[in-house]
């Protein structure tokens, strides 16, 4: 209730400026009409009412005006996405189903169990034949090291910053900062030190390394970048978004651990931010909103994902197998802070009359769940796994077509983790479908647990990219996709 109210009042408080204004243009013409006799005749039929109605409208055009001023003053700078650029695997590095299924029974020759999980997996995955992993994870058995590590991040992160500078025309020197989330592997120096001295950047540049934060990371560096863009008028951010799985391979038996080495692949994205009002019209984007919401908890299993050693010793990521429950959970408190921001007036009331009828009539009521589709043209949801998605979908009560997009990333390039978002903001640009006002809501899951969010408004027409990552394979798309597909 006290939260509900909270949200109330934070909305009451925002949107002042316009209640005032539309009171004014109310009173307004009613104390005109009051006044309509001249002036001389007036001052000798001066009311109390009149005298009451006059200071009244005085002190509503101070208080509007001295509001307008301080809101304009204080105006949030807007925060543009002028373009991204996503990481593509060489070929070379694909992993169909039938190579993935016979390294593992290579690998786990003496786990029969640990076998048949992984293939049962892999058959209800989603994922496609396309979806890559690094080189060491090629070997048999595989043997990955710091410096494979660092490999796979220099592949990964140096082709899509070099996809970006051709993409929008911009020098390294041009950034002003840089943000770099990668949650399992931190290394010395940090992954952000390494960008900075592969492209010379300036010896100012606010660089940044986040880490451990899991899938949703990626928009906590599009909240920070936000942050320091309010700050820093006429700048460039950077935000590179990636996982480097080299060194999270598990070879033990543990099922909970066994789960990322069937859904994580290959993948990262790098996306450059500004608020300079120049780059207004060339910009893809304006960010909207960005909500964060963090359910954590000290009950092992409430966690979503987290690093652990099995009995054997063998170290990897335990991935929470009710991944689409825990989801589906943090999922409502990030819609009770988004909801106020973009939804319109009729589904708020139907949201709130139903909290009221639940909360004090103690109404036999389901949980009103807004129509999101009344707010969002587009949705980006987590390609966590298709489990995730479908309870998405359910709970949103999206379309086949609404959720297409985290589908088809999640065939195509499996599950990338921070970067997922951005593969499907690629696939609905690829496929020609971001209009100019349309508006895409990016939803992202992560360990903690984690919900957190974006909104973006598309900025102008945006035609199909040439040198994006879907470039060679987007005519395939949509695929259909069997329930079960046999390995």
């Amino acid at each position: 209730m006290l939260k509900s109210l909270k949200q109330f009042y934070d909305y009451l408080i925002n949107h002042s400026p316009k209640l005032l204004i539309i009171i004014t243009l109310i009173i307004l013409p009613i104390c005109f009409q009051t006044f309509k006799q001249s002036p001389y005749h007036l001052l000798d039929h001066l009311s109390l009412a009149h005298t009451l109605c006059a200071t009244f409208l005085t002190i509503i055009i101070t208080i509007t005006i001295t509001i307008l001023a301080f809101y304009f003053l204080n105006k949030p700078r807007i925060i543009y996405l002028v373009d991204f650029a996503c990481f593509k695997p060489p070929s070379v590095l694909r992993v169909p189903y039938a190579t993935a299924s016979e390294h593992g029974r290579i690998i786990l020759a003496s786990q029969p169990k640990s076998i048949a999980f992984q293939v049962k997996i892999f058959e209800r995955s989603g994922l496609g034949e396309e979806t890559c992993l690094p080189y060491p994870l090629h070997y048999l058995p595989p043997n990955p090291n710091l410096i494979d590590a660092r490999d796979e991040s220099e592949l990964v992160i140096f082709s899509a910053m070099d996809s970006l500078f051709q993409q929008t025309g911009i020098h390294a020197r041009d950034i002003d900062i840089l943000i770099v989330n990668c949650s399992l592997f931190a290394p010395t120096p940090s992954l952000s030190s390494m960008v900075v001295n592969k492209y010379k950047m300036r010896s100012n540049v606010k660089s940044f390394n986040l880490s451990g934060m899991g899938c949703s990371a990626g928009l906590i560096s599009i909240d920070l970048a936000k942050q320091l863009l309010q700050v820093h008028p006429e700048s460039y951010a950077v935000v590179i978004s990636t996982e480097i799985i080299t060194p999270n391979s598990y070879m033990g038996k543990e099922r909970s651990m066994l789960l990322p080495n069937c859904l994580f692949r290959m993948g990262g994205a790098a996306i450059l931010l500004t608020n300079k009002r120049s780059q207004r019209k060339h910009a893809k984007y304006s960010l909207r909103h960005v909500v964060r919401t963090h359910k954590g908890s000290e009950d092992k299993s409430y966690r979503c994902v987290t690093q652990e050693e099995d009995k054997e010793g063998h170290v990897g990521i335990a991935l929470n197998l009710d991944l689409m429950v825990i989801a589906a959970n943090s999922l409502k408190s990030n819609i009770s802070t988004i909801g106020p921001l973009v939804l319109p007036v009729s589904e708020q009331l139907l949201f709130l009359f139903n909290l009221l009828g639940r909360k004090f009539l103690k109404l036999d009521l389901k949980p009103y769940i807004p129509d999101f589709k009344k707010a969002f043209d587009h949705f980006c949801i987590h390609a966590g796994g298709r489990a995730v998605i479908d309870e998405l979908q359910k709970s949103l009560r999206l379309s086949s077509e609404d959720v297409e997009a985290s589908r088809m990333a999640l065939h195509r390039f499996g599950n990338t983790s921070s970067s997922s978002l951005w593969y499907e903001l690629g696939y609905m640009e690829a496929k020609g479908r971001m209009k100019k006002g349309e508006r895409v809501w990016q939803i992202g899951f992560g360990s903690g647990f984690k919900c957190n969010s974006a909104v973006w408004e598309c900025n102008r027409e945006i035609e199909d990219p040439k040198n994006s990552a879907w470039a060679d394979c987007i005519h395939r798309y949509p695929v259909n996709e069997p329930e079960i597909g046999k390995i």
